[in-house]
């Protein structure tokens, strides 16, 4: 079955120029969705293409995309939730809350430090296989034992699968519920937003099949700069892959994050799913209330977006380099996003997902076409967004950096 490139949904007067940008990133090789909130109302909710080709099966409104890492961004809005509720406090010791992650040097770790990527726990030493990475308590105890791989607050990397485990068995430790069960309970059941971490099997047929763009099969863009060195390139693809547990390669077929056990165990640092229009829900709600939901006050979202990590990481790769507050990502050249008052979380292969306080707006586009070196998609729509609202992309970072200051 062929499938077209017919845009479906709707679109509020004044953003027909940002559903114009949509259409312009639609390709026939997949599906992707985009929906804007603003003042907590709708203004554009639009999808197109295919949520799998090989099975003949259209995009629908409520079709679902592996969001990969924005997943951290539904996480980070759970711990501040919970300092807002006064249950958790980001400066004080991991340990307060789960003492045996004190262990192998760890106890001085704060909350803070290990959301910013900066606990020196972006792997593990050890190989872990599929069945023990779909294990969120066999994962948290094995974070507990090991030893950070740098000295913890030193430098920041990556902690692209290990954030999960450790946000996630914060918030098990502190409210009893695994991050699933509360994002559901607190966020997306409230708000009928479709979002998963583990996703029921009754709905994973509503979730796209993977498929890879040309760019995920090209070498990536030659640089000037200095090479990577061969052994920070193995600790990076560790971080991805955790060795054994999931393949380099983001598309696979049948496995890694296109895995139906892997969609419904829900990997809590990259395996959520959710469609546009639950993100921008949620994502919304964060800045303005949204029946009745208000997860995050204006004190919590300025103290969780102060710049904690930026710049070359422990293990070097070329930039530009994105930017971390407190489990937020923040403008950067990487990821402009819409403003400096904007912060959400981007997520592999072209998703992306954030709130902006100053606009009141929230942002969700996910695609089942994943690009990897180059993809402006969503960034191009970003962009048209921002010139609607007479907010164009931020690009003195150099600037902004140094008035949030790292603490």
């Amino acid at each position: 079955m062929d499938f077209d490139t017919t845009i479906h949904g709707m679109v509020a007067p004044g953003y027909e120029s940002v559903a114009e940008a949509f259409a312009s990133t639609v390709s026939e090789s997949g599906g992707s969705a985009l929906a804007v909130r603003v003042d907590g109302l709708t203004v554009l909710d639009l999808w197109h293409g295919a949520a799998d080709r090989e099975r003949a099966v259209p995009w629908q409104h409520d079709t679902m995309a592996m969001v990969f890492s924005c997943t951290k961004g539904l996480l980070a809005i759970m711990i501040g939730h919970l300092v807002q509720e006064g249950r958790l406090e980001l400066d004080l010791p991991v340990a307060t809350y789960w003492p045996e992650f004190a262990a192998a040097g760890k106890s001085a770790i704060t909350v803070r430090q290990a959301l910013s990527h900066r606990a020196g726990l972006a792997t593990l030493r050890d190989d872990v296989d599929l069945g023990a990475a779909l294990d969120d308590a066999a994962m948290a105890a094995r974070l507990a034992e090991e030893a950070p791989l740098w000295s913890p607050d030193a430098a920041y990397g990556y902690h692209a699968l290990t954030y999960g485990w450790l946000a996630g068995e914060i918030i098990r430790r502190v409210t009893g519920e695994t991050p699933g069960a509360r994002l559901r309970r607190t966020l997306a059941g409230p708000l009928a937003a479709d979002a998963w971490i583990g996703v029921p099997e009754p709905d994973l047929p509503r979730v796209a099949r993977l498929a890879a763009g040309d760019s995920l099969s090209a070498p990536p863009p030659m640089t000037t700069e200095r090479a990577i060195d061969p052994e920070d390139a193995r600790w990076m693809e560790r971080a991805m892959t955790l060795g054994t547990a999931f393949p380099a390669s983001f598309v696979v077929p049948g496995e890694g994050f296109d895995d139906p056990r892997v969609r419904q165990a829900g990997v809590p640092g990259a395996g959520g799913a959710a469609s546009a229009a639950g993100l921008a829900a949620i994502w919304s709600a964060t800045v303005v209330p949204v029946s009745g939901v208000e997860p995050l006050d204006a004190a919590v979202v300025a103290d969780m977006t102060r710049v904690q990590s930026e710049g070359e990481p422990v293990w070097w790769l070329p930039g530009p380099y994105p930017r971390w507050g407190t489990g937020f990502m923040l403008p950067s050249e990487r990821r402009p996003f819409l403003s400096d008052a904007s912060f959400g979380h981007d997520g592999a292969g072209g998703q992306i997902a954030f709130a902006d306080s100053r606009h009141r707006v929230g942002f969700g586009y996910v695609t089942s076409l994943l690009e990897v070196h180059s993809d402006d998609r969503g960034d191009s729509i970003v962009r048209a967004l921002g010139r609607v609202l007479g907010a164009p992309p931020r690009r003195d970072f150099e600037v902004a950096a140094e008035e949030n200051g790292r603490s």
